[in-house]
C-alpha cells in the first residue's frame, strides 16, 4: 500500500482543483431562476495555465494532445521555454565559422518543499538544464553537452510564487497589442481630416503613414521626420511599374507617384538616409542597412504571432501565424486600406478563412478589448528569459573570438549570470510582481485575477486619460466594471470577469449560447471583443420556455456598436450565458447588487477583501451562490482527491483510505502568519470512519466554513438613530459581541533578530544584560531567548543580546580587573530585541538558526551573521471602539460606543439587537442592497413556508424557484446578482414566515417590527425595519492606529520630531494651526509649539530639566530651523547677522549643541528610554509630510 502526502508538490504532477467535480456544492436554497449551461471556469487558471505552457509541463502537453484531436486552435502548441531558445539558436560568431545551439530544456525535482521554502526563506524553485551543441564550422567538429540554466523559480498549486521565503503574485498586464491601426483627427488649422496607419510590432521600429491635410501621402520611419510614402515603396524594391501595378484604382497614390521626381532604388536609400540620419553621410548601402535593421531583420523587429493574426484581421490577408516578420504585401495592403478610409468608402476587399470578403473599414479605438491584450505571468516571465539570453548572447559571441577554438566546449562559452539576474530582478523588484495579498482567501483569488494597465511597456499613472480608464461597451464578460481601486489608479487596474478566460494571443474570451432561429441552444462558444461587433448578443435573463425557446417576440440585446436595442428574436445570434457573466468573483459574492449605485458596489466589492478572518468563521445567511466556488478555487480548503474512508483526523493530519487501496495524507496549517499578519489555520470538518467522495471539503480555511467562503458575521441589525451616537455613519454595538468574541480575530506578528560578527567582536545572545534588573529577564530562557507562551508587553525583552562596544583608554583599576578576570568586564551594550511601542500578545513560537545548524541543514544565513532568531507573537484582538465594520454594499462605520447589552432596544420577545445602523446612510448612498439584504436575512433566520398563506396573490409566487418554497430557521439562502429575489418575492415571503416558539411573528410583513428601549423598556414611537445582516470586520484597527510620544527620535537636519507611528514620531503642528492659534491670541502656547515642543535643542533639555526638579519653566532659546534658514541665506552667498534689542549682533552657536552634554551641565540625566532612541535608519533627512 503507497502513501501519498499533499503538501509536497512535484513540478509535473501537481494535485489540480479543476479535476473535481465541484457539483456537491452547498445546502444553500437557490432564489436564482436561471440555469447556467456551462460552469465558472478554474479561477486562478489565468495564472497556472500560463506558467503551465511556461515550462511545458505534462499538464500543458495534455490540453496540446486534447487541442490537437479537437482541432480548436485554443492552445499554444510551442511552450514559452522552447520558443525563447528556438529564437536565441543558433548563437553565431562574427565570422559564422563556429554556433552554438539551444534545444530540450528541461527541470529537476524542487530542491526544496513549498512548507520549507515559507518557513527557511528560501525561493521554490527547480534547475533549470538545457541541452547545448557547439559546432565548429571549420574542422566540422560537434560538441554537445547538458548545461544548468540556474535555478528557475516555480508556481505553487495555488498559482503564487515564494521568492525568500515570501509569497507573490505575479498580476496580469494589460497592453496594447501589435498590430496595425487606423485613425483620424481633426487639423488645427483647416477643416479638414487628417488619416493615419500606425504598424506597431512586439518589438522594433514604429512605421506610420498619414494622408494630410493637402492630401500629401507621408510616412514616418522610426517616429522620425515626415517624407514622401512613394520614396519609401521604392526604397523597399519596387519600380515605378510595380507600384502602378499595386495601387491601380487607387488615384491618391498613382498622383504622388507621377509627382515624384526620384526615379530608383538608390536614390530613394539615400534620400531616406539623409532625412532620418542628416550628419552622417548617406550612401545607398548605408540606406540599405538601416532599413532593413529597422523592418526586415528577424532580431530587432518581431510582430508577434498576436501582429500578424491582428495584421491579417484587419487587412484581410491570410498569412501564416508564424509569419513574424514585416512584408512588402503588409505595406501595400496597410497603404490601401488608409486610401480606402480617406476616400471615405464603406467596405475594402480582403479573405478570411479562404473566401473573398468585404471588410468594414473604420478607424480603430484604442480602447476596445479586441485592441487591448493580456500578457499573462508566462509571457512576463519569457520576456525576462529573452532580455537575459540576449545579454548572455553577447557574451557567448565575445567568448567564441577569444578562447582558442580547440578547447571551446558549450560550458566554457556559457555564463548564466545575466539571465539569472534578470529573472531575480523581475521577481524582485518588477510592479507586476507583487507582495500577495493574504487578508483572506477572496483577497487571495482577487489579487490573482487582477489585470494592470500599469508597469513595464503599459500606462503611468499621470499620463492616464479619463479614457483609459473609462468602462468600455467592450469590458462585458471580459473586466469588471465595478471592482477596481479608489485613488490614483482608478480604472487602470481591474479584475478579470467570472467567465472571463485568455486565448492563446492575449486576448480575453467570454463565453456566449449559441442561438438557432430563435431557439437558443445549450452550445456554448468563447468570443474575443472584435467578434462580439459581428453578432447580435441577448442578455441572459431573457424570458426562455422549457424547451429554450425566447417567450416574448423580441428581445433585448447589443448590437455592433455595444447600445441595447429591442430586435425581433430570429435575429439574435448569440445569448449570455449567465447574468453574473459581466462581474468579478468579488462582486459576485455582493447579493441584491443590481441595487446598488455603482461607486458604493465599488467600495463593497473593495472592502470584502479587507476583512479580517475572525475567530469562529460563519458563512452568510444571504448569500449568492458564489461563495462555495471563490471559497474551494482560492485553495485555502482541503479537499479529498480520491474517494475513500477516513481513517485518522487530529487537528493537523487527515488520512484517507482511498478506493484505489493507497492512502492519502493531508497536512494542515495550524495558526501560522499570513503576509497581512492575520491568522492562517485550518480546521477538519470530517470525522473518523467517515465516506469521502473525491471534491468533498476535508478542512476549513481562513474565513471558510463548510467550504464556503465566509468573511464575517450575520448579526442582528436595527436600522434607527441612538442619541446622536451614530451620527455620520459612526456604528453603535453590543457588549455581547465582545464578550462572546464574535468579531475577535487572531493577528501574528513576526520579529526578528541577529548575532552579527562585529569589527570589536561577534555580538552575542544572551540572558546576562548589562544594568538590567532581574525581572526584566524573568521570562528568557538560559540562552537569553523568550519561553513559549509567556505574555508580553511593550518595552518587555524577547532576545537578550549585547554587542561589544569601543574599546575606550583603560584606567589602571580597570587593567587590573581585566587582567585578575579575564575579558569578563569588557564593555558591552545592551542591543536586546524588545516589544515594540504599542503591541502586546503570547509568544507562541520561536525559531532559531545557527552557523552550526545552517552547515548541517543547507541552509544559508547571510555573511557575517551567526545567529538568526525570529519570535513570533499573537495578539487576541477584540472588537473594540474606533474599529472599522463595514457590510458588502460599501456601508461602512467606525465604531463610536459599545452599549451593555441590557441598553439595546430589544425585540418583543426580549432579543437586544447587535448593531444600529444609522438610517441616513441609505437613501442620498442609493445602496438599496443593504436593507433588501436585511429583510432576506430575517426570511432566512426566520424560517419561511410559502404555502402557509393560501389566499395571497400568486403573483410574486412565480417568481419563487422550484426547491425554494420552504425553510427551516436558520436556512441559508442565495440571491445571484442580476438573478436575485424581486421586490414582491420578498414581501410576499416577509409574510409568510415561520413563528418563533410563542406563535409571535416579530418582524411585520413590511419588515418592521416594534422594537424597546432598553433603558426604559419604552416602545419606541414608530416601527423599525431589523433584519440580519452580514458584517464585516475590516483591517483598519484602531490597536495599529492609535499612538502617543512624548519624547523620541528627531529629524537629522532640522531637529524636529519625526512623523508617523512607525518612526515614533509626534503630531505636526502645521502652518495652518499655527493660524488657528494666531487668531486666538494665544502667544504663549504658540511660543511653546514652535520652540520648546518642537525644535529648540538647548531648550526642551532646560525644560525637561525643569519638569524633573519641579522648577518654572526656564526661558526658549532659537530654534533650530531658525539656523538652518540662516545656513541656506549664506549658501546664497547672502550674510545675514542677527541684532539683538540694543542693534548688536548675537553669535549664533556654531557648533552642534549636544543637549545629553548640556543636560548633564544640568546635573540630570535625559538617556532616553531604549524604544524611543533613534536608530541610525529611523534618523532621516527632512520627514515627508503628506
Amino acid at each position: 500500500m503507497s502513501e501519498t502526502t499533499t503538501n509536497t508538490t512535484s513540478i509535473i504532477a501537481r494535485a489540480d482543483q479543476r479535476d473535481i467535480d465541484l457539483h456537491k456544492a452547498s445546502d444553500r436554497v437557490n432564489f436564482g431562476s436561471i440555469a447556467e449551461p456551462i460552469d465558472v471556469p478554474y479561477l486562478l487558471g489565468v495564472q497556472t495555465d500560463s506558467f503551465d505552457w511556461l515550462i511545458g509541463n505534462e499538464r500543458w502537453q495534455a490540453r496540446v494532445q486534447e487541442d490537437e484531436e479537437k482541432g480548436t486552435h485554443t492552445v499554444a502548441h510551442i511552450s514559452g521555454l522552447d520558443e525563447v531558445f528556438q529564437e536565441i539558436s543558433p548563437i553565431e560568431n562574427y565570422s559564422q565559422t563556429m554556433s552554438l545551439t539551444f534545444s530540450d530544456p528541461y527541470f529537476e525535482e524542487p530542491r526544496h518543499t513549498v512548507q520549507e521554502c515559507k518557513e527557511k526563506d528560501y525561493t521554490y524553485s527547480a534547475p533549470l538544464y538545457v541541452n547545448a551543441e557547439f559546432e565548429n564550422g571549420d574542422t566540422g567538429e560537434i560538441k554537445s553537452q547538458t548545461v544548468f540554466m540556474g535555478d528557475f523559480p516555480l508556481q505553487t498549486p495555488h498559482g503564487t510564487f515564494i521568492i525568500g521565503g515570501t509569497e507573490r503574485v505575479i498580476v496580469s498586464q494589460l497592453v496594447r497589442s501589435p498590430g496595425v491601426y487606423f485613425d483620424r483627427q481633426q487639423d488645427r488649422s483647416s477643416d479638414k481630416e487628417i488619416f493615419g496607419a500606425k504598424i506597431i510590432p512586439s518589438r522594433g521600429a514604429w512605421l506610420e503613414f498619414e494622408i494630410d491635410k493637402r492630401d500629401f501621402l507621408g510616412v514616418r520611419v522610426d517616429r522620425k521626420r515626415k517624407q514622401s510614402a512613394i520614396v519609401f515603396l521604392m526604397a523597399i524594391g519596387m519600380s515605378r511599374s510595380e507600384i502602378r501595378e499595386a495601387f491601380e484604382g487607387y488615384p491618391l497614390v498613382l498622383d504622388a507617384l507621377d509627382n515624384e521626381k526620384i526615379d530608383s532604388q538608390d536614390e530613394a536609400l539615400v534620400d531616406l538616409y539623409r532625412k532620418i540620419r542628416p550628419t552622417d553621410a548617406a550612401t545607398p548601402e548605408a540606406g540599405k542597412n538601416l532599413l532593413d535593421s529597422f523592418y526586415f531583420n528577424t532580431k530587432r523587429y518581431d510582430l508577434a504571432r498576436v501582429g500578424r493574426y491582428k495584421i491579417n484581421r484587419k487587412l484581410g490577408l491570410e498569412k501564416d501565424y508564424n509569419d513574424r516578420s514585416l512584408s512588402r504585401e503588409d505595406i501595400i495592403a496597410t497603404l490601401k486600406y488608409l486610401v480606402t478610409l480617406h476616400a471615405g468608402a464603406a467596405t475594402f476587399p480582403g479573405k478570411r478563412d479562404g473566401k473573398d470578403v468585404e471588410l468594414r473599414v473604420d478607424v480603430d479605438d484604442i480602447d476596445h478589448f479586441g485592441n487591448r491584450r493580456i500578457r499573462q505571468v508566462g509571457e512576463l516571465i519569457q520576456n525576462q528569459l529573452r532580455t537575459g539570453l540576449s545579454r548572455m548572447e553577447r557574451v557567448v559571441r565575445e567568448r567564441m573570438t577569444t578562447q582558442d577554438a580547440e578547447a571551446i566546449t558549450p560550458q566554457s562559452l556559457i555564463n548564466i549570470r545575466p539571465v539569472n539576474a534578470t529573472i531575480k530582478e523581475f521577481f524582485g523588484t518588477s510592479q507586476l510582481s507583487q507582495f500577495m495579498d493574504q487578508n483572506n482567501p477572496l483577497a487571495g483569488v482577487t489579487n490573482k485575477r487582477r489585470l494592470s494597465a500599469l508597469g513595464p511597456g503599459g500606462l503611468s499613472r499621470d499620463r492616464a486619460s479619463m479614457e483609459v480608464r473609462d468602462v468600455h461597451p467592450s469590458h462585458f464578460g471580459r473586466m469588471c466594471p465595478i471592482e477596481s481601486p479608489e485613488g490614483p489608479n482608478i480604472g487602470l487596474i481591474g479584475s478579470l470577469a467570472t467567465f472571463g478566460r485568455i486565448n492563446p494571443f492575449g486576448f480575453i474570451e467570454t463565453p456566449y449560447r449559441k442561438v438557432v432561429n430563435g431557439h437558443v441552444t445549450n452550445e456554448v462558444e468563447y468570443m474575443t471583443a472584435d467578434r462580439d461587433a459581428e453578432h447580435v448578443i441577448a442578455q441572459a435573463n431573457q424570458k426562455l420556455d422549457e424547451n429554450g425557446n425566447f417567450v416574448e417576440k423580441e428581445a433585448l440585446v447589443r448590437d455592433a456598436a455595444g447600445e441595447a436595442e429591442d430586435v425581433p428574436v430570429e435575429m439574435v445570434d448569440y445569448m449570455d450565458v449567465s447574468p453574473r457573466q459581466m462581474v468579478s468573483v468579488g462582486a459576485s459574492l455582493i447579493p441584491f447588487l443590481e441595487h446598488d449605485e455603482g461607486h458604493r458596489a465599488l467600495m463593497g466589492t473593495n472592502m470584502q477583501r479587507q476583512a479580517v478572518p475572525l475567530i469562529k468563521s460563519e458563512r452568510p445567511l444571504v448569500g449568492t451562490g458564489a461563495e462555495w466556488r471563490a471559497a474551494v478555487d482560492s485553495g485555502d480548503v482541503i479537499l479529498a482527491e480520491k474517494p475513500g474512508v477516513v481513517t485518522y483526523v487530529s487537528a493537523d493530519i487527515i488520512r484517507v483510505m482511498n478506493d484505489d487501496g493507497t492512502t492519502s495524507s493531508y497536512k494542515l496549517a495550524k495558526f501560522q502568519r499570513s503576509n497581512q499578519t492575520t491568522c492562517y489555520n485550518q480546521v477538519p470538518l470530517i470525522h473518523d470512519g467517515e465516506r469521502v467522495e473525491k471534491g468533498t471539503v476535508l478542512a476549513d480555511g481562513p474565513a471558510t466554513e463548510k467550504g464556503e467562503m465566509a468573511l464575517g458575521k450575520n448579526l442582528l441589525v436595527a436600522f434607527m438613530p441612538w442619541n446622536g451616537y451614530n451620527y455620520e455613519d459612526a456604528v453603535i454595538i453590543s457588549q455581547r459581541l465582545v464578550q462572546d468574541d464574535t468579531l475577535s480575530s487572531i493577528h501574528i506578528e513576526e520579529y526578528e533578530i541577529d548575532a552579527r560578527e562585529t569589527k570589536l567582536g561577534a555580538e552575542e545572545i544572551t540572558r546576562d544584560l548589562p544594568n538590567v534588573g532581574e525581572d526584566a529577564v524573568a521570562n528568557l530562557d538560559e540562552r537569553g531567548i523568550i519561553r513559549i507562551g509567556a505574555e508580553v508587553e511593550a518595552g518587555d525583552i524577547l532576545v537578550g543580546k549585547v554587542t561589544p562596544k569601543g574599546e575606550t583608554e583603560l584606567t589602571p583599576e580597570e587593567r587590573l580587573l581585566r587582567a585578575i578576570f579575564g575579558e569578563k568586564s569588557r564593555e558591552v551594550r545592551d542591543t536586546s530585541l524588545r516589544v515594540p511601542h504599542g503591541e502586546t500578545g503570547t509568544v507562541i513560537a520561536v525559531k532559531e538558526i545557527t552557523r552550526e545548524d545552517a552547515e548541517e541543514d543547507g541552509d544559508e544565513l547571510p555573511n557575517g551573521v551567526n545567529q538568526m532568531i525570529r519570535v513570533y507573537i499573537a495578539q487576541h484582538r477584540k472588537i473594540t471602539q474606533g474599529d472599522k465594520l463595514s457590510g458588502r454594499h460599501g456601508n461602512k462605520g467606525v465604531i463610536s460606543r459599545i452599549l451593555p447589552e441590557e441598553d439595546m432596544p430589544f425585540l418583543a420577545d426580549g432579543t437586544p439587537v447587535d448593531i444600529m445602523l444609522n438610517p441616513l446612510g441609505v437613501p442620498s448612498r442609493m445602496n438599496l442592497g443593504q436593507v433588501l439584504e436585511l429583510h432576506l436575512g430575517w426570511v432566512a433566520h426566520a424560517g419561511w413556508d410559502i404555502s402557509l398563506d393560501p389566499d395571497l396573490e400568486a403573483a410574486w409566487k412565480q417568481y419563487v424557484p422550484k426547491g425554494a418554497e420552504k425553510g427551516a430557521p436558520g436556512t441559508p439562502v442565495a440571491t445571484p446578482v442580476f438573478d436575485g429575489v424581486r421586490q414582491e418575492t420578498l414581501k410576499g415571503l416577509l409574510s409568510t414566515t415561520l413563528a418563533d416558539r410563542d406563535g409571535n411573528k416579530l418582524v411585520g410583513p413590511d419588515g418592521k417590527a416594534t422594537l424597546f428601549d432598553g433603558r426604559t423598556g419604552e416602545p419606541f414611537p414608530k416601527p423599525i425595519s431589523v433584519g440580519y445582516m452580514y458584517m464585516l470586520k475590516l483591517h483598519h484597527l484602531v490597536d495599529d492606529k492609535i499612538h502617543a510620544r512624548s519624547t523620541g527620535p528627531y529629524s537629522m537636519i532640522t531637529q524636529q520630531p519625526l512623523g508617523g507611528k512607525a518612526q515614533f514620531g509626534g503630531q505636526r503642528f502645521g502652518e495652518m494651526e499655527v493660524w488657528a492659534l494666531e487668531a486666538y491670541g494665544a502667544a504663549y502656547t504658540l511660543h511653546e509649539m514652535m520652540t520648546t515642543k518642537s525644535d529648540d535643542v538647548d531648550g526642551r533639555v532646560r525644560v525637561y530639566g525643569a519638569i524633573v526638579k519641579g522648577d518654572n519653566l526656564p526661558p526658549a532659546g532659537i530654534p533650530e530651523s531658525f539656523k538652518v534658514l540662516l545656513k541656506e541665506m549664506q549658501s546664497l552667498s547672502l550674510n545675514v547677522e542677527v541684532l539683538n534689542a540694543e542693534g548688536v549682533a548675537i553669535d549664533m552657536k556654531e557648533e552642534d549643541d549636544d543637549p545629553v552634554s548640556s543636560s548633564n551641565d544640568l546635573g540630570f540625566n535625559i538617556g532616553a528610554r531604549p524604544d524611543t532612541v533613534a536608530k541610525a535608519d529611523q534618523i532621516v533627512d527632512e520627514p515627508e509630510y503628506k
